[in-house]
């Protein structure tokens, strides 16, 4: 393999696939990235076998080849040559030159044999949806899917397609989130993708009013955006109805000022976290929501003015679930639901349906 590229264009498309090495290595050949020479591209590609990107550039082929590089530290390399011109010259030993100015450096790298192969998702089922939609989809619902192994299914986020529907939602057993958008799709389905593979997607598209078309086959997935492929396996099993957990009816209802909300919250939860029992207490009264937060380092106690209709309520939370939905909202003003002090808030936009978070309180003994 012989070929010449440009050493930013390299470095770009390097640092995009890299993103798909795991830190969690158990076999060293995923440390690698797949270099492939060919007519006038250069593909490069990465995997840790649960997402896959791959990147194409334009280059001069010289000689056809393909060959496995160490990826961290190709990335870096090149990443200090990226005003330059660069050769890359692989030998029968699979050693790979990268010639750039009047220097040389020669690293070893993996058999290309050995590399995993990447399947093609063969599939005439997708949904396209604007760059920003999907963005926003990502960023108001990743937040909320659980951390740990024991439900493994819950480390992804559903996408629930009904035709020209999107409901995107991600649950942790203590709370849930769920965005829903208009998008073209010619199918009915629920898939459930890992939330890393979303995040990675997500940092990679624009916020703009592109469309991008997301290919659905029977164990992955395929996201098109031209001269980058990003492929993600999807989870197996059956996700939780959602539908289930959400209460249709309330009787209290509670419209905050979100900036207020958000920074009353962010104040009460510094002496929160100093207490074990961790939580705030909100005294829902007349036209007042009274936020409290006790602790060995001292008291809290403030008023909001709020709108409520229904009945009055005392109900205590982890006020990290609050703050982390209100981070994500872009409402100057968002519409508190509840029904008693053991049943779940849900919190939704006061004129549209488009986002809906839902949090369980913590019981309060004593």
């Amino acid at each position: 393999m012989i070929v010449s590229c440009q050493g930013l264009e390299l470095s770009e498309g390097l640092l995009r696939v890299s993103k798909a090495i795991s830190n969690k290595i158990a076999n060293p050949i995923l440390e690698g990235i797949k270099i492939i020479a060919e007519e006038d591209t250069l593909t490069m590609s990465a995997t840790d076998t649960e997402l896959t990107i791959e990147k194409k550039i334009k280059a001069e082929v010289r000689q056809e080849g393909e060959t496995v590089v160490p990826g961290r530290f190709i990335t870096e390399f090149v990443k200090k040559l990226t005003n330059t011109q660069i050769e890359l010259e692989v030998n029968d030993k699979n050693q790979l030159t990268i010639r750039y100015e009047d220097s040389e450096s020669v690293i070893q790298c993996y058999n290309p044999v050995e590399y995993p192969g990447f399947k093609n998702v063969e599939s005439k089922e997708y949904f396209g949806i604007s760059q920003k939609d999907f963005k926003t989809c990502v960023n108001k619902s990743i937040f909320a899917v659980a951390l740990d192994d024991s439900r493994p299914i819950l480390k992804g986020v559903l996408f629930d397609i009904n035709n020209n529907e999107l409901n995107v939602v991600a649950l942790d057993g203590y709370r849930l989130a769920r965005v829903k958008k208009t998008i073209k799709s010619n199918m009915t389905k629920s898939i459930v993708v890992p939330a890393r593979s979303l995040n990675e997607l997500s940092k990679m598209i624009e916020d703009s009013d592109e469309i991008i078309n997301i290919y659905v086959g029977e164990y992955t997935i395929m996201a098109d955006l031209g001269d980058t492929k990003v492929t993600s396996r999807l989870l197996e099993g059956d996700y939780i109805n959602y539908k289930q957990i959400i209460p249709v009816n309330f009787e209290t209802f509670v419209i905050v000022n979100k900036e207020q909300f958000e920074q009353a919250l962010e104040r009460a939860t510094l002496l929160s976290r100093a207490s074990s029992s961790n939580y705030v207490k909100f005294d829902i009264k007349e036209s007042n929501l009274c936020i409290t937060s006790n602790s060995e380092l001292g008291n809290l106690k403030e008023n909001i003015p709020v709108s409520v209709s229904g009945k009055d309520l005392i109900i205590s939370f982890n006020p990290r679930y609050y703050l982390e939905s209100l981070r994500v909202n872009t409402n100057e003003f968002v519409k508190l639901c509840f029904n008693n002090p053991s049943t779940p808030c849900v919190i939704v936009p006061t004129e549209e349906d488009e986002f809906l978070y839902l949090i369980l309180p913590v019981r309060v003994i004593g």
